[in-house]
C-alpha cells in the first residue's frame, strides 16, 4: 500500500466509527486443542498435578519465540508438550473444552472446528478410543452450553509414523458421526514428505471427511502444492505462503481451497518478521478463500477477534472486507447448510449496523 494511500485509510478510519469485530460473526477453522488453553488454567492445572514449569510458560504471558530454524521449532514444540502435559484426568479436559466455547463465544465465534491427535492424550485417558470419546463428549457438553458450534479434526503428527496415520484416519472415520468433520497432518512440514501419509488421508477423504493438511508456513509453497496433490486438500492449515506463487493462488482461487491464514503466529514463529509482512492482502486481493485464526493462542498471545483486528489496523481491512472474511471462514467451513444460510445471514446484519467505538 502506497504511503499516501495509506494515510488516507487512517484518516478515513478515524473518521468513520468502526463496528466492534467481537460482534462480527464468523467461524473459527484453526485452533489446536491443547494451544486453546488460557494461560490462567494452565498455571492452576501445573499446581493441580504438580507438573514444573519451564519459566517461559509458567509468567502467563507469551513466550518469545521463532521456529524458522530447527532449534527453534524444537523449543516451541517442547514448550508445547509441556503444556498438553497438565492435561491429565476427564475434568482437565472438560474444563479446557469448556473454557474454549466460552472464549469463543466472546470472540463473536459461531463455529468452531478444534484440531487434536487423541495418540498425545491416551497414554492419560486410558487409550486412544477413551481419550477421543471423552473429547467429543467434552465438546458436545460445551456447544450445548454455549451455542457455539464444535467439531473436531482429527489430526495425525507428520513426526510419526505414517501407519499412526492411517490408525487416526480409521479412527476419524469411525466417529464421524459423532462429531468429528476431517482429518490434518500438522507439526513441522519441513520433515517428511506429504506424499508418505497419502493412504491416510485416501481413507478419510473416501468417507468425505475434510482433508485439511498443514502446509505453507515454515515451508514454501511447494508444500501447499503437496497437499493438494498428494493429500487432496480441500483446506490448508496456514496456506500463506502461497503468495509468493501467483500461479498457486490462482489455482486456489479458482477450486475455492480456503487457507486457515493465522496472521499473528505467522509472526510470532518469525515466519514474517513483522505483521505487514504477512500477505494477507495479496491473498485476499488474489481471491484466495482466507479462515483466520488463532492457531496456538496460549503461545502465541493473541485469539480470534485479535486476527480481525490486524486485518483491519495493520492491513487496512475495511469493515466490508472484514465481513467478507467472515463469510469465507463460514463457507470454507463443515458446517450443516442452514448453520452456514443463518450466520450469513447475520453477517449482514453486522454490516447495516452503524459502526461504534470499539469496545462500546
Amino acid at each position: 500500500m502506497r504511503q499516501d494511500s495509506a494515510m488516507e485509510l487512517a484518516v478515513e478510519q478515524q473518521a468513520v466509527p468502526q463496528r466492534d469485530v467481537r460482534t462480527l460473526p464468523k467461524a473459527h477453522l484453526h485452533l489446536h486443542f491443547t494451544g486453546s488453553m488460557r494461560p490462567t488454567t494452565l498455571l492452576e492445572l501445573a499446581e493441580k498435578h504438580r507438573v514444573r514449569l519451564p519459566e517461559a510458560l509458567s509468567k502467563g504471558t507469551p513466550p518469545k519465540l521463532r521456529a524458522t530454524d530447527e532449534r527453534g521449532w524444537f523449543r516451541f514444540q517442547r514448550l508445547y508438550d509441556t503444556a498438553r502435559s497438565v492435561l491429565r484426568d476427564e475434568q482437565d479436559i472438560r474444563r479446557l473444552v469448556r473454557e474454549t466455547a466460552e472464549d469463543e463465544v466472546a470472540d463473536g465465534s459461531r463455529w468452531l472446528e478444534i484440531q487434536v491427535d487423541p495418540t498425545s492424550y491416551a497414554p492419560r485417558l486410558g487409550g486412544l478410543i477413551p481419550a477421543l470419546e471423552l473429547i467429543l463428549d467434552a465438546v458436545a457438553e460445551a456447544a450445548g452450553s454455549t451455542g457455539v458450534g464444535i467439531r473436531v479434526l482429527v489430526a495425525a503428527n507428520r513426526m510419526k509414523s505414517p501407519m499412526d496415520a492411517r490408525t487416526l484416519a480409521r479412527l476419524a472415520v469411525r466417529y464421524q458421526d459423532a462429531g468429528v468433520v476431517g482429518f490434518g497432518l500438522s507439526n513441522d512440514e519441513r520433515r517428511g514428505l506429504a506424499r508418505d501419509f497419502d493412504r491416510a488421508f485416501a481413507i478419510a477423504r473416501r468417507a468425505d471427511l475434510l482433508a485439511a493438511p498443514h502446509g505453507g508456513e515454515l515451508a514454501g509453497p511447494e508444500s501447499v502444492r503437496d497437499c493438494l496433490d498428494d493429500l487432496g486438500a480441500g483446506r490448508i492449515g496456514h496456506g500463506v505462503r502461497a503468495a509468493e506463487d501467483p500461479r498457486l493462488m490462482q489455482r486456489l482461487a479458482d477450486r475455492q481451497v480456503t487457507c486457515e491464514v493465522c496472521p499473528a503466529s505467522n509472526v510470532a514463529l518469525g515466519v514474517y518478521e513483522q505483521a505487514p509482512a504477512v500477505p494477507l492482502r495479496r491473498l485476499f486481493e488474489a481471491g484466495v478463500p482466507i479462515a483466520l485464526g488463532a492457531d496456538d493462542p496460549l503461545l502465541f498471545g493473541s485469539r480470534l477477534a485479535a486476527q480481525y483486528e490486524l486485518a483491519r489496523t495493520v492491513h487496512g481491512f475495511s469493515d466490508a472486507e472484514l465481513a467478507e472474511l467472515a463469510r469465507q471462514s463460514v463457507r470454507g467451513s463443515r458446517a450443516p447448510e442452514w448453520v452456514r444460510k443463518e450466520l450469513l445471514g447475520e453477517i449482514d446484519t453486522w454490516l447495516t449496523k452503524p459502526g461504534a467505538a470499539v469496545g462500546s
